[in-house]
């Protein structure tokens, strides 16, 4: 018992820890241009790939109770936004991959999220789902 809370005090000190040195990122400046090809990802986007960084947002309603992942919003939502395509990607929102199961919030509870930053289409193997942007290993905190 002693162990696990040292080791949840832990946890919880390295995040606060990389809350200072993750780079922030924002909605308005994950993509640098729109063209008849799609969206383009930032330079700050694509300079952080792997990175650790911040963002701010809303959790969009989780598919299941267990998941391990969600929809972040740059607003609130009240049905998931999760599109069936990546052609379809819109510009305001971002996967999740936590980096262990979290009890989920509500839609219209302000969150911020860290995580390691990936980018490209790829398909969740579990799910099916595709995402163009991805915070993996990540941790939520209510704001």
């Amino acid at each position: 018992m002693v162990k696990a809370i040292k080791g949840a005090c832990l946890g919880a000190l390295l995040f606060f820890v990389n809350l200072c040195h993750a780079v922030t990122l924002d909605f308005d400046g994950l993509y640098g241009t729109f063209s008849p090809l799609g969206l383009a990802f930032s330079d700050t986007v694509k300079e952080n790939v792997g990175n650790t960084v911040r963002i701010e947002g809303f959790m969009a309603p989780p598919l299941k109770a267990e998941a391990q992942f969600f929809v972040l919003t740059k607003m609130p939502m009240s049905v998931c936004p999760f599109c069936s395509s990546d052609a379809d990607w819109p510009a305001d929102i971002m996967v999740v991959y936590l980096d262990k199961r979290q009890t989920f919030v509500d839609f219209n509870q302000r969150i911020s999220v860290e995580g390691t930053l990936d980018i490209g289409s790829w398909t969740d193997p579990d799910t099916g789902f595709v995402s163009q942007l991805r915070l993996r290993d990540a941790r939520f905190k209510t704001l």
